[in-house]
Formats: C-alpha cells, sequence, structure tokens
C-alpha cells in the first residue's frame, strides 16, 4: 500500500473522516463474506487442524499493528521462563520470499519479514514463517517445541488453538467501527477472545464493549544502541540536541510521542508498516543522530550508505503479574487434552 494510499484510508479509518458510498459498500460485502465464513465453519469446513501440542494465538482484529509483536515477545519470554519449550510461527508479512522460511537471527529481513526476524533476535527461540501457519507449527514441533506461539494469527481459523488473546491499541481503538475498507476492522468488534490487551491509553477503548476487561500493557523504551559499533546510550544522553527519529510502524507517532515523554525534541518521519527502506529515505537527518525502532533496524542493517549516528530503541512491553497468572491458568486447564503425537 501506498503511504497516499494508507495516509487516506487512516483520515476516514481514525480521523474523523466519513467514509464514502463505495467503501461503504465494500464493507457491506466483507461482512456477507465474514458471514458466510462463519455459517461454513459451523459446518466444518475449512476443517481445524489440532496439534499435539498447545497453541496459543495473538492477534487483533484491525488491520494495522496495535502492539502484537512485543506481546508476542513478552508472552514467549514467560512461556520459556516458565519451562515451556515455545516455538513462534507467523506468516511473515511484507516477506519478498514465498516459500516456508525457519528463521534465525542471521536470516535477511527480506526473506523473512522484519516482525518474524525481531521475534527470533529478540526471544532466541525457533520462528517459522509459513503462508500455511500449521505446516510451520508442525515443523516446529518435530524440531521439540512443546506449544506453538502464533503471532498474528487471530483470522487463522484452519489453525486450532486452546487460547486467543487480543490486543489492541488503547489510544487509536477500533476507529470508526466500521469493516474493512471503511473502518480498520478485519471482523467486528466484540468477538469472543480468552485474552485482551490494551496497549496504552487511560481507561476504556473505543468500543470495547465485550468482555473480557482488557489487561493494561506499556511499551518502555530502553536505552538507545548505535547501529554500528553497538555503543549503549541512555536516551538522555540526546536531551538538549537536535535529533531525528524515523518509525515504518503501523502508528509511528506513538514512537515519536514515547521519545518526547522521554525528554527529546525530535523531528519525526512516518513511513508505511513494513516500508522497504533506502539509503534516501535517511537523508532527512543530514548526519545528525536518527533514532529508530528495533522492527525498523532490522531493515537498515547492512543498508548502504546507513548513517554511523543511527540509533536503535528497543521497546519493552510490560504487563501486570495478573496478566501472565491468568495465561498460566488457561494452559493448565486446556494443555491437558493435548496427546503427542
Amino acid at each position: 500500500m501506498s503511504a497516499a494510499l494508507e495516509a487516506w484510508l487512516l483520515r476516514r479509518w481514525y480521523g474523523g473522516v466519513a467514509p464514502g458510498p463505495g467503501l461503504r459498500a465494500l464493507a457491506a460485502l466483507h461482512g456477507t463474506l465474514l458471514r458466510l465464513r462463519t455459517w461454513l465453519r459451523r459446518r466444518g469446513w475449512p476443517a481445524v487442524q489440532s496439534l499435539p501440542v498447545p497453541v496459543v494465538v495473538v492477534g487483533n482484529l484491525i488491520a494495522g499493528g496495535a502492539g502484537k509483536t512485543p506481546l508476542t515477545i513478552a508472552v514467549a519470554g514467560h512461556l520459556a521462563a516458565a519451562g515451556w519449550k515455545p516455538g513462534i510461527v507467523s506468516r511473515g508479512h511484507g516477506r519478498r520470499s514465498r516459500g516456508p522460511v525457519r528463521v534465525h537471527p542471521d536470516t535477511p529481513a527480506s526473506e523473512a519479514g522484519d516482525e518474524p526476524l525481531l521475534i527470533a533476535r529478540r526471544t532466541g527461540l525457533p520462528v517459522a514463517v509459513d503462508s500455511d501457519r500449521v505446516a510451520a507449527a508442525r515443523r516446529l514441533i518435530s524440531e521439540g517445541c512443546d506449544l506453538i506461539l502464533a503471532d498474528d494469527g487471530l483470522q487463522h481459523l484452519r489453525l486450532g488453538r486452546d487460547i486467543e488473546i487480543e490486543v489492541v491499541d488503547g489510544v487509536r481503538g477500533y476507529g470508526n467501527g466500521r469493516l474493512i475498507p471503511a473502518g480498520p476492522l478485519r471482523e467486528p468488534r466484540g468477538r469472543r477472545v480468552d485474552l485482551r490487551v490494551r496497549n496504552g491509553g487511560d481507561g476504556d477503548f473505543a468500543g470495547a464493549g465485550a468482555a473480557p476487561a482488557p489487561w493494561p500493557m506499556t511499551l518502555e523504551l530502553a536505552d538507545a544502541e548505535r547501529l554500528v559499533g553497538g555503543e549503549i546510550r541512555p536516551l538522555a544522553g540526546f536531551a538538549g540536541r537536535r535529533v531525528f527519529a524515523l518509525a515504518g510502524i503501523a502508528h509511528p507517532p506513538r514512537f515519536f510521542a514515547a521519545l518526547a515523554a522521554a525528554g527529546l525534541a525530535v523531528d519525526g518521519r512516518g513511513f508505511p508498516d513494513h516500508h522497504a527502506f533506502a539509503a534516501t529515505d535517511l537523508d532527512f537527518a543530514d548526519g545528525a543522530p536518527l533514532l529508530v525502532t528495533e522492527k525498523d533496524a532490522v531493515k537498515l542493517r547492512g543498508l548502504a550508505g546507513v548513517t554511523a549516528d543511527l540509533w536503535v530503541v528497543p521497546a519493552r512491553a510490560k504487563l501486570p503479574d495478573g496478566f501472565f497468572a491468568a495465561l498460566d491458568r488457561l494452559l493448565a486447564e486446556r494443555s491437558a487434552s493435548h496427546v503427542p503425537a
């Protein structure tokens, strides 16, 4: 999707501009197809593929990101610390490769996708990318994984699951509440899930309406790391000087606002989610310090002409202990039904 088209849609989804009759008609068709899918699903098509290990799905109801990747990383880390051997599966949105890919820390982002590569690097856990997530899961199970964590899999109904976790942007919520393309919703809000997480915001997010109540999640920025050389610098070390920021994520203003909250006066440039960067995209910084997200950094490494003053700012998801306790209880209840093959 071009930047211009994305901006045009976002004004209608979140900016108060009413979608036109063409978008509303397409959204009505989308709703009809969803109802047909529900009808077919109740009759057993497509057949749900059950796996011999527990499956936890993290996803959202809106198009674009709402914090799935940092939440997936946090959940994966908790499960590994609790004694599980989790493997992560993903479609690998934005990758140029077509076939299945077993992701390693040195896999090019163009083959793995930026988010799966970031997950592999941050967690050190097995990650597999495949349009057929059932096949990806079976591959990881054959490697010894005893739990599958699906990144962005709420709508991939062929993959059987034991626990569903929805994450929603606590500031933007569900936007205008309409289905794609008139609004941001992939399916109607109010869909039942096991756990719901609110990324940011303070209070109820727009149009939640359905149980369970959301667990709050915040993204905390860590010290910056120079992309070339690995030098570590506290964010406070950039205060009082000219600093630029870049973000090719679902909602770039969130990153810029977090930097501002850390006391930095930044000149930010936003790009479409999963943007394939070129060296010319960095020219606006004109040699001054440039701060980027971890997700963007996996694509910028090795890019010809990258400035030596480019800094990666990690964001860590923070959730209440009660969220992880609830996840553990659900896993204890539901994992007993799995009999390893």
